[in-house]
């Protein structure tokens, strides 16, 4: 089971109203304790079944993340009759480094049925310790239970130190606001809206402790400069990345590699020391491999770099290239004066700079939907199945583009039709980028603007990368078109058969004090220098939504590069 990341509530503890203090014999002391396992804002729980261990497994394949054990410790003494109560907690965080997992090996895994009765589908301390790479922290921890850190808390119980002796120690309650965000239930959200509890941790820069302390000054030593100096040298590497793929090297060491750097510089007329430092500079990225072979793709590279792959995002990168980098050289501009660059970055002062940037010609519009398609499809499935929606009958993406997401509804609800509606510039290709597979089916497109044309009949309607394009009132006038579409009745996630309409829309969402995580945020900066857009947090999109008769609004981070907000139209 999936459940968006909710942070620990402030709550006193209280003894179940079932009990009376009449009904018990006091114990000594009573402990309970709880395991979840959380990975980039979302709880996984224990799985319901193979096909949702295989989805955790998945999620957790290659990454890091933690595992949280809450103890409460509460002490029994019965005077006059009545029961006292004293409560002690603790939280202790293990962070766990899953190895990149292979299909055979998962199922191998599942098909043994250890991971249905784990937290996070595994147990470290059985064959799913196979899984783990690296672990920071108490392995006891990860098993279910601190025990170090427990028997520290029992003896400081019992056996307290003096005061002048006690050390200062980490803190044995629920973490402070600078380590948990958003602690208590619900910040900005209404009613349904599990999602605007998953703030994520945010990320702590180095020496950033050290500030919060009034008694010590920063030192090179204890803030040394090396964040400062990976942010000054990040445009290098985004550079470095994109001149590799423009010059096509992660395809020419596909088809003829490994090469030597000799090798690779004659073969796309190069500098021999030029391309030697580029090659290395993107082994230490690790896009390459080098050995004495000589250079060779890395997984990563092989995935996503090369320019015909299947979930290939080297159009994405071109597009940065020949469009993102000229407009944030005039970031400063845009900054201040609160304007698209589009004279200083294209040279031309139209208003629609969309068509002159991205469908200029069809070369053009060609490479600006394989970026489009890359980037839906490398999270198409994660949105797909965040939410059941085998209740639905027939949807419709608007602004579909190449039907990547249409295609994976298809094939994850085979009940689905699916219309896709777009420009008519963008359907006249889409053709290219149709699947094989019998989902195909089930997909059809249909030109049109979803801001001037009908919209098509559908249950549910998408949004997919859509609505961080435009400004707020751009998104009620979209959203106003849907919502009289659009029927009203309950989404079938609250019931089995669905009674009317809903809307999907697929974004990266932001945390609500708006400073993390950071993708969404360099996201949404680039959608303001575009285009005058945002992307926006949870409790923003309910705003919106509900403003239009969309209630029961419902999110899910899902780890991946487009999270999940679906509603229910009122």
């Amino acid at each position: 089971m999936h459940m968006p990341w909710k942070q620990p509530s402030r709550r006193p503890w209280r003894w179940p109203g079932g009990c009376t203090r009449k009904d018990l014999r006091a114990p000594d002391i009573v402990i309970g304790a709880d395991t979840i396992v959380a990975l980039e804002g979302l709880i996984l729980e224990k799985p319901v079944d193979k096909t949702d261990a295989y989805s955790m497994l998945s999620r957790l394949s290659g990454k890091e993340h933690s595992v949280f054990t809450g103890v409460a410790i509460v002490q029994c003494s019965s005077q006059g009759g009545g029961l006292d109560l004293d409560v002690s907690e603790f939280y202790e965080e293990t962070r766990v480094r899953f190895s990149q997992l292979s299909e055979e090996l998962l199922w191998e895994y599942i098909h043994s049925g250890e991971p249905l009765d784990k937290a996070g589908g595994y147990g470290i301390q059985a064959l799913g310790g196979v899984l783990v790479e690296a672990i920071h922290g108490d392995f006891h921890n990860v098993v279910g239970f601190p025990l170090n850190r427990f028997c520290k808390k029992l003896a400081e119980l019992y056996h307290p130190p003096r005061p002048e002796d006690r050390p200062r120690e980490k803190q044995d309650s629920i973490p402070a606001v600078d380590t948990f965000d958003g602690l208590g239930d619900s910040e900005g959200a209404g009613p349904g809206q599990g999602g605007a509890r998953g703030d994520r941790r945010r990320p702590r820069a180095p020496g950033r402790e050290h500030a919060k302390d009034a008694d010590s000054k920063p030192s090179v030593e204890s803030v040394p400069p090396t964040a400062v100096l990976e942010l000054i040298d990040g445009y290098k590497v985004s550079k470095a990345l994109f001149t590799a793929c423009k010059m096509k090297l992660f395809d020419l060491l596909r088809d003829e590699g490994p090469l030597s750097g000799t090798d690779v510089a004659r073969k796309i007329g190069a500098s021999e020391g030029g391309t030697g430092q580029l090659l290395d500079v993107c082994a230490g990225l690790g896009l390459l491999d080098k050995t004495e072979g000589g250079y060779s793709n890395t997984p990563l590279a092989t995935l996503y770099l090369l320019s015909d792959g299947e979930y290939s995002l080297h159009s994405l990168i071109m597009t940065q290239e020949e469009v993102g980098w000229p407009f944030f050289s005039y970031l400063d501009f845009a900054v201040r004066e609160g304007t698209v660059q589009t004279q200083r970055a294209m040279g031309t002062a139209g208003e629609d700079h969309y068509q002159e940037c991205f469908y200029k010609n069809r070369e053009k519009k060609l490479q600006f939907m394989r970026a489009m398609h890359g980037h839906t499809k490398v999270a198409a499935r994660q949105v797909a199945t965040a939410f059941d929606l085998s209740g639905f009958t027939s949807a419709c993406d608007l602004g579909g583009s190449t039907g990547a997401l249409a295609y994976e509804l298809a094939r994850q609800y085979p009940g689905l039709k699916v219309t896709v509606f777009d420009l008519p510039e963008v359907i006249e290709d889409a053709v290219l980028f149709k699947p094989h597979g019998p989902q195909t089916g089930q997909v059809s497109f249909v030109p049109g603007d979803f801001f001037r044309d009908t919209l098509p009949e559908a249950d549910l309607y998408i949004l997919s990368k859509i609505l961080h394009n435009w400004p707020d009132d751009k998104v009620h006038q979209l959203l106003s078109r849907i919502s009289r579409s659009c029927k009203p009745g309950r989404t079938p996630v609250a019931a089995l058969v669905h009674t009317g309409g809903g809307l999907l829309v697929a974004e990266q969402l932001l945390d609500e004090d708006k400073c993390r995580p950071l993708p969404a945020l360099m996201m949404s900066l680039n959608m303001r220098v575009l285009f005058q857009g945002r992307e926006r947090s949870l409790s923003e999109y309910c705003s919106l939504l509900q403003a239009h008769g969309f209630t029961d609004v419902r999110a899910v981070r899902t780890g991946s590069i487009a999270d999940a907000v679906l509603a229910t139209r009122a």
